[in-house]
């Protein structure tokens, strides 16, 4: 297979001053494509601060601008957007400036992230709600405009970023799961509503060891770096791409596909609490799994089983 590239391709990538999203941004400029390189530069927690004019901001250059400044030097083409994906304005802000700078755009992928831990029984409505203003509500913002721009175009790569906490929980990370879980099916709506224009939408759910990962114990994990996940979501880009509405995990080395699976299940005309508890081992048992692609008609084809059941015929 010849290398794969992305001459003439226009992407916008969320997050993309450090970690994972810096790697995404490096990785497709260097295979030709024209980079959205977008972070405003905040803290691990979100804050970017006011303006100080006692004491102004450092004239060094921000993470974005270090990012354009790598690839700029390497020979590729990118520009910096600094605003922030917790807005609709700011989120408009980032696809217009892939249109003023390139006229288009072609891909889309949101990695920023903040990170607020805090205990269930703890937890402030205002680092609940923050977090997913960027991680969830931030995936919207920048979706809603370039989407239409996609299907209009009849072409359009989405890579939304989703997480281990958002398929299993974690502790401590109650705003992080949610945002992470609500994800799925923003993508999977993408995937379902761009199967007819030419767009299609997936999931990474990635692992590495970056600035999120402060405060905890790494040093008993094998290799993480951002470099093992980036092929993953450069392929998931490309237009070679030949899946939409899935989920693909990076961790470590490993990449697998994770997909919502459901026991065949057991039908009844009626149900009483007692049946329930009666056959509760067949209705949770896994041995066959059943599972519903998003693409063409996952929703639908849910639906249609259970009838068939109901219907005596399956």
């Amino acid at each position: 297979m010849g290398e794969l590239r992305f001459d003439g391709r226009v992407a916008v990538v969320t997050g993309a001053g450090r970690g994972l999203g810096r790697e995404y941004a490096l990785l497709l400029a260097s295979r030709g494509a024209k980079v959205v390189v977008n972070d405003p530069g905040g803290s691990l927690t979100g804050e970017v601060g006011d303006y100080d004019p006692v004491h102004p901001p450092s004239e060094e250059p921000g993470p974005a601008e270090t990012v354009v400044g790598e690839i700029t030097a390497a020979g590729g083409q990118a520009v910096v957007n600094t605003d922030s994906v917790a807005s609709p304005k700011g989120g408009r802000a980032i696809i217009d400036t892939a249109l003023e700078a390139y006229g288009r755009i072609d891909i889309l992928i949101h990695n920023a992230g903040i990170v607020r831990r805090s205990p269930l029984r703890e937890m402030s409505y205002e680092d609940f709600e923050a977090v997913l203003d960027v991680h969830l509500r931030g995936a919207f913002h920048v979706l809603r405009p370039a989407f239409p721009l996609m299907c209009d175009a009849g072409y359009g790569r989405i890579v939304l970023t989703s997480s281990i906490g958002g398929l299993y929980g974690n502790h401590d990370v109650a705003n992080y799961a949610v945002a992470k879980a609500g994800i799925l099916g923003l993508s999977n709506v993408a995937a379902m509503e761009g199967a007819a224009h030419g767009v299609v939408s997936n999931v990474i759910v990635p692992a590495a060891v970056t600035r999120m990962a402060e405060g905890l114990d790494t040093s008993a994990y094998p290799p993480m770096g951002p470099e093992l996940v980036a092929p993953a979501v450069g392929w998931l880009a490309h237009e070679t791409c030949s899946v939409t509405g899935e989920v693909l995990i990076a961790l470590a080395g490993r990449m697998a596909r994770a997909v919502i699976a459901e026991s065949p299940g057991v039908y009844q005309p009626s149900w009483s609490i007692e049946d329930v508890a009666e056959h509760i081992g067949a209705i949770r048992d896994m041995s066959h799994p059943v599972v519903f692609p998003v693409v063409p008609d996952g929703h639908n084809d849910h639906i249609r089983y259970s009838f068939a059941m109901a219907g005596g015929n399956g």
